[in-house]
């Protein structure tokens, strides 16, 4: 007869779940989970058989809801005596809109609506002495350049103990420019719409995410946008200038112009996409002359060159719309 001897442990497998939810208009709350293991050993022996051990775990699990962030709004405006013919250099926030206009001042004129976000009031108050703009002008050149979190360099040469838990903070800022008509224009933006009108000097415009508009009648123009669309107006028949370069990675391009319009026109799709000719006026220039996903084309009697690049998306070509 064998005496079997044991020891059976029971144990019960604990999950209690607490919830409280915190919410503020337009911001949903956001729950984070936490979990700890506690770990319990027991070896049991019969008569000849060797001891075996059995591991238990024990798992409680809680929730706990983060607190919803402060907004705090900020409107700051700025003004420099600039003349005609100088160049205007705008390095944009990571995220917010850039809206340029051309006027009959001899003047820059800074309109910012800053946007920051915070748990409390004192890193509300902390941001806003480092999240903003700055002008730095010489006889002919104005740099209007944000300032903030986002820049590494500037946050180590003038911000000293800032708190690391509010560099990840979401900010942003919209300007509203107005420039000398005869200015040249430099853009360096983030994600956020964009558009540039009545300027007539070159233009140079680099964004990561945008929705572009771009209502121009001359100059030399060069924009690269990654993600978004591009909408080019030109309500001129003849343009002053060289010309326009405009490439967009991914997204639809759209240009729009007058009936009768004068230029020569190269557009290329490519990886993925298609090219449409809404106003009847392109006309074959050289090969392939107009095809689908390639067009070298003359539009009226030509003119200043105009070059249009996508990698995956459309090219349209519409009549204004007040034709």
């Amino acid at each position: 007869m064998i005496l079997v001897r044991g020891f059976l442990l029971l144990l019960t497998i604990c999950a209690p779940w607490s919830t409280v939810a915190t919410r503020s208009a337009g911001v949903p709350a956001r729950t984070f989970t936490h979990r700890t293991f506690s770990q319990s050993t027991v070896a049991t022996r019969s008569a000849g058989v060797p001891a075996r051990t059995f591991t238990h775990r024990t798992i409680s699990q809680s929730t706990a809801t983060a607190l919803p962030l402060l907004t705090q709004k900020i409107s700051r405006r700025a003004s420099q005596r600039f003349g005609y013919g100088g160049t205007v250099t705008i390095i944009g926030a990571p995220q917010g809109s850039i809206v340029v206009e051309g006027w009959q001042r001899n003047e820059v004129e800074v309109t910012a609506e800053i946007e920051l976000q915070a748990a409390t009031e004192e890193d509300l108050r902390r941001l806003a002495t480092v999240n903003g703009f700055v002008f730095d002008e010489d006889l002919n050149h104005v740099r209007i350049l944000t300032t903030g979190t986002h820049d590494r360099t500037f946050m180590r040469r003038a911000v000293k103990n800032f708190p690391k838990k509010l560099l990840g903070l979401p900010w942003k800022i919209d300007y509203r420019i107005r420039v000398p008509l005869a200015s040249d224009i430099e853009i360096d933006a983030g994600r956020g719409p964009i558009k540039v009108a009545g300027v007539e000097g070159a233009l140079r415009l680099s964004a990561t995410e945008s929705e572009t508009e771009l209502v121009l009648t001359g100059g030399t123009v060069n924009t690269v946008v990654a993600v978004g669309t591009v909408n080019v107006r030109i309500p001129v028949r003849s343009w002053r200038g060289a010309g326009a370069e405009i490439r967009l990675a991914r997204g639809a391009l759209t240009v729009e112009v007058p009936t009768g319009f004068n230029g020569d026109i190269d557009v290329e799709i490519l990886r993925v996409g298609k090219i449409e000719d809404g106003t009847g006026g392109l006309e074959k220039r050289e090969r392939p002359g107009i095809t689908e996903r390639q067009v070298k084309a003359r539009s009226g009697a030509g003119g200043a060159y105009f070059h249009f690049v996508v990698g995956d998306g459309t090219v349209t070509f519409k009549k204004l719309s007040s034709d």
